[in-house]
């Protein structure tokens, strides 16, 4: 699964994504909502070698692409990805960006990107995220692409050491199909 937006390449991480991918998956502002804290660059490294033997549509694991900068290549998140082998199933899917990229609306191309892959190439009927409700950012993002909240699970998973809330977003074919107002930045882009 490779995918290309107007500034950004999603691909496959590398072994020399390692370091990077550590310093902001292990920065505390980001890893305060991250299911997934990697205790040192070599449990990285072997994260990113089992993904390298990963399959899209594997069933139950997370597929987790770079999020790149396209003119530079510069790695500046990861966007993982659950694809169900069953066609059926909802697809789910989270967002990354490090720091000094957050607030240049790039998780919200790499996740459109997401959704036109999903929805348009790949057929699927449903998405959905998980997200602590207290990371306003990416509720405001969710939203802004026009999913749905459906649900507000209280301390419901235990992260971190503590009991947290779990939003869950989606968003179905139909949505993203349906046509936006000229001046509505949401949904499918225009084709």
């Amino acid at each position: 699964m490779e995918l290309t937006t107007a500034r950004l390449q999603l691909d496959a991480l590398r072994p020399d994504d390692a370091e990077v991918l550590f310093a902001y998956r292990a920065d505390p502002a980001v890893a305060r909502f991250q299911g997934w804290r990697p205790a040192d660059v070599v449990a990285v490294r072997d994260f990113i070698d089992a993904q390298a033997a990963m399959v899209p549509g594997q069933a139950g694991g997370w597929f987790q692409r770079a999020i790149r900068l396209r003119d530079s290549g510069s790695l500046i998140g990861d966007l993982g990805v659950s694809l169900p082998g069953q066609v059926e199933a909802s697809v789910e899917f989270g967002v990354s960006i490090m720091p000094a990229h957050q607030g240049h609306g790039y998780a919200s191309e790499a996740v459109r990107a997401l959704f036109a892959l999903v929805f348009d190439r790949l057929g699927r009927h449903r998405i959905h995220a998980s997200v602590d409700p207290r990371n306003v950012a990416s509720l405001a993002m969710l939203r802004a692409l026009g999913m749905r909240q459906e649900a507000h699970h209280r301390e419901s998973l235990w992260l971190h050491g503590e009991w947290v809330d779990d939003v869950v977003f989606a968003m179905l074919a139909g949505e993203w199909h349906a046509p936006q107002p000229a001046n509505c930045p949401i949904g499918a882009p225009s084709r």
